[in-house]
């Protein structure tokens, strides 16, 4: 499996790049834009305008995966690659299956999340006619191959969607969409999101996660998978608390950093799994078999248990029922109370802030 990680341009990361290596400015910064999380009308404007950027630039994306693999040649690389960048792109060519309905899978967390989600609509449900009172974001063009991509059977793993972008008046006649998997007999079984505790008690965000990618209203289908790993934050989905453990354990209360990564690993491989795409086995140790008999040579490792909607068999690993909460929760004694973290490492939301949201 090869994965594509984009670096958005749109002012939501510290500092980022645009390589324009045709001009007198080989290097152009993109700084970070401060945008405050509490919704408002100017908020909504300024998160439409990052998600125009970035919706855009994974249709790019999209565009440059399909060039990469016909063996293209690219010239906005780093300059400290283009030495070997041609050995290293040109291994790509003709060996990426990208080009059937449904067999590239979409992931994205926080603002990536709610990206992706955008992204996958805004392509499933294009408009074919003007529709009253909506302007989209971004519409691919009739020609487009993303078109033929994207369909019901697309995987897709969202960790801590964020959800307040996707509450602009701009996103509202998406929002009331269902999500394209279930569209299909297979309903929600290609479909997970993971969260961290930090975001599981964060109710408000939690329903408004449910309700974007929850089945239909009397809908008989398979809904989707939801789940979160105990003791983790909103920066555990990725690679931070492994580097800075003492910083995620001390501020935010996550514990067992690598593990959390190994269970989120572990169930969004097992989603391709059962969605046809070819992945390796996970690892037996990973598995945490402890007790239970060894496993043979040769024997296949399945990993059912990791997307058990009863909750058993994995430590930690707590499945959601994908209807709304009832009840507020107390962040206050849950890890990562004080602060849940901004897009950006060093900002912050406070919990008022939050609460406000």
């Amino acid at each position: 499996m090869v994965v594509f990680a984009p670096d958005h341009r749109d002012g939501s990361a510290p500092i980022s790049f645009i390589h324009t290596p045709d001009k007198k400015e080989k290097l152009k910064k993109v700084e970070y834009k401060r945008v405050a999380h509490k919704a408002s009308t100017e908020v909504y404007e300024a998160r439409d305008e990052q998600l125009r950027t970035r919706l855009w630039e994974m249709n790019l994306v999209h565009e440059a995966i399909l060039k990469l693999d016909a063996g293209k040649l690219f010239k906005n690389v780093a300059e400290g690659q283009k030495k070997d960048s041609k050995d290293l792109l040109s291994m790509f060519a003709n060996k990426l299956a990208v080009h059937e309905p449904g067999s590239i899978a979409f992931a994205g967390h926080s603002f990536g999340a709610a990206t992706t989600v955008q992204f996958i609509k805004s392509i499933f449900y294009r408009p074919t006619s003007p529709v009253s009172d909506y302007t989209p974001l971004f519409t691919p063009s009739d020609s487009s191959p993303l078109i033929r991509q994207i369909t019901p059977s697309t995987p897709i793993a969202l960790l801590d969607l964020w959800t307040l972008p996707l509450h602009s008046p701009h996103t509202s006649y998406l929002r009331s969409k269902p999500m394209p998997c279930y569209a299909s007999p297979q309903g929600g079984k290609n479909l997970i999101a993971i969260l961290s505790e930090a975001f599981y008690k964060w109710t408000a965000n939690l329903n408004d996660t449910k309700r974007a990618i929850a089945k239909p209203p009397g809908s008989d289908r398979p809904g989707p998978h939801i789940f979160y790993p105990v003791a983790s934050a909103h920066l555990s989905q990725s690679d931070f608390g492994v580097l800075f453990p003492w910083v995620t354990t001390k501020i935010f209360g996550a514990k067992e950093p690598e593990r959390v990564l190994r269970l989120n690993a572990r169930a969004v491989l097992q989603v391709l799994r059962e969605a046809g795409v070819e992945v390796a086995d996970t690892r037996v140790e990973d598995l945490e078999l402890e007790g239970e008999g060894e496993v043979k040579l040769g024997e296949d490792v399945k990993d059912e248990r990791i997307l058990s909607r009863k909750g058993q068999g994995v430590r930690g690993w707590v499945s959601l029922s994908a209807e709304p909460e009832t009840e507020e929760r107390e962040t206050s004694k849950g890890p990562g109370d004080a602060v849940v973290e901004g897009e950006v490492l060093g900002e912050v939301v406070t919990e008022r802030e939050r609460s406000e949201t």
